[in-house]
């Protein structure tokens, strides 16, 4: 290896140290390391300034391919990813609009008080609401208002929240693995490879719903004495609040409802419009910001601009990666150990990606990932999209076994933990680990049923 390798493949390990030891902000962490990768790897060892303008890549930005690609999906350049950063600002500012409103609280209630208050239907019916929310909106966000609302039923219906909350957490990584916009490693994915929604839908969405029909049963089974032993009475379930007092505002609240719909439209028909993620990123926060009026600058101030810039840095040092051969060093490797057999390769990716991304961030992960293989497909010939199916659906659930492993995880347990509700690891993991090692067998084997 020589000096601009050496110092790529540190700064990236020390941003993952840095992030998985967290007493440093992630975002501060990438940003420094993207700043180092920049100055030390590109300046200093390498004397390249194409490879800074290369992985800053401003460029993209300015051009029609960005924003519009005539019905045909452009592969993103190395570096930073744009498209993506566009498209998940976008949808904060849409589901800040639409939390405003009270649409999240609303919907809790509502799908609450049809089934009664009773335990059992209560708890499938919002691991259910868990996995179709996160298929079109963040996991983190779903998980966000899911949990505070089954707090809080909690309390008011006495109940043990926690079994709840667990499988919520899961279903929303499930649910975000089906669709490109659901999961933050699905979004780099499509972009970085010009997938399309349907694309996504077709393949990991079958997967995860297979899957969910799966994980259903086996929280019931794990959680059923637990459930079946709480009891409610007539004046609990008649003390509950009507759906309709969550609404804070019926025009805001109607109104977010139809841009929602609209952002669901765009997306599902994005490949043939040829309208880029980022286009409709932009233009639904755009609207959002225009119907929010006066509280168009309180929801900017609730947009979670950390996230954005670790995305930054994160791209930057992935692209120090790129620009010095390490990841094709990588994929070289994967291909040898695998002596161009697709069913090693595919098993390789999704269990390395599932152990990985338990332990660290599944995004940093998933950027890493994408040049590997692409590189692979490259130099193997083989189908590209069957190895990032695998690379998806390892990322997006493997982060599900740990407390740590994604974003949704941390929320959903330090909400009920601020509420009293302690989940420790061993809580977690003892029903999360068994459904992680379900939902990647069965995604296993269905990629080798259906592209081996």
């Amino acid at each position: 290896m020589n000096l601009e390798q050496i110092l790529a493949v540190v700064l990236f390990a020390a941003m993952f140290i840095l992030i998985v030891m967290d007493k440093i902000e992630r975002h501060y962490v990438t940003l420094g390391c993207g700043v180092l990768t920049l100055v030390g790897v590109f300046g200093l060892a390498m004397r390249s300034i194409d490879a800074v303008s290369e992985t800053l890549n401003v460029k993209s930005i300015f051009t029609m391919g960005f924003w519009y690609t005539a019905g045909s999906a452009e592969e993103s350049t190395c570096g930073i990813n744009w498209a993506t950063i566009i498209f998940i600002a976008g949808m904060m500012v849409m589901v800040e609009g639409m939390a405003h409103s009270g649409f999240f609280r609303w919907l809790c209630m509502k799908l609450a008080k049809l089934v009664n208050y009773k335990p059992i239907p209560l708890f499938i019916t919002f691991m259910l609401m868990s996995a179709f929310l996160a298929m079109f909106i963040d996991s983190i966000t779903v998980i966000l208002f899911l949990a505070a609302v089954t707090i809080e039923l909690a309390k008011l219906l006495k109940f043990d929240p926690i079994p709840m909350i667990l499988s919520e957490i899961f279903c929303a990584n499930l649910g975000g693995s089906a669709t490109m916009c659901g999961d933050p490693p699905n979004i780099i994915i499509g972009t970085s490879l010009g997938y399309s929604f349907a694309d996504f839908i077709t393949n990991t969405g079958l997967m995860a719903a297979i899957s969910l029909v799966l994980v259903v049963i086996y929280y019931f089974f794990v959680f059923r004495k637990q459930l079946a032993g709480e009891k409610l009475s007539a004046e609990d379930v008649a003390a509950m609040p009507e759906p309709k007092e969550a609404i804070t505002n019926k025009r805001d609240f109607t109104i977010s409802c139809l841009i929602f719909f609209c952002a669901v439209v765009l997306l599902v028909t994005h490949a043939q419009t040829g309208l880029t993620v980022a286009f409709i990123g932009a233009v639904i926060a755009i609207v959002t910001l225009l119907v929010a009026g006066k509280h168009a600058v309180t929801l900017l101030k609730k947009v979670d601009y950390k996230t954005l810039l670790f995305f930054v840095g994160l791209f930057m040092v992935v692209g120090g990666l790129e620009q010095t051969g390490i990841l094709e060093i990588i994929a070289g490797f994967i291909g040898t150990v695998s002596h161009g057999n697709l069913k090693l390769m595919v098993a390789i990716i999704i269990w390395v990606s599932a152990i990985a991304s338990a332990f660290v961030d599944n995004i940093p992960f998933a950027a890493t990932m994408i040049p590997v293989i692409k590189s692979l497909a490259a130099t193997q010939g083989v189908d590209l999209s069957t190895l990032a199916w695998a690379l998806s659906m390892g990322t997006d659930i493997g982060g599900s076994a740990t407390p740590i492993g994604a974003s949704a995880n941390v929320v959903g347990t330090s909400v009920a933990t601020k509420n009293g509700y302690l989940i420790g690891w061993g809580k977690y993991c003892k029903s999360a680990a068994p459904a992680t090692i379900i939902v990647i067998l069965v995604s296993m084997v269905f990629i080798f049923v259906r592209y081996c």
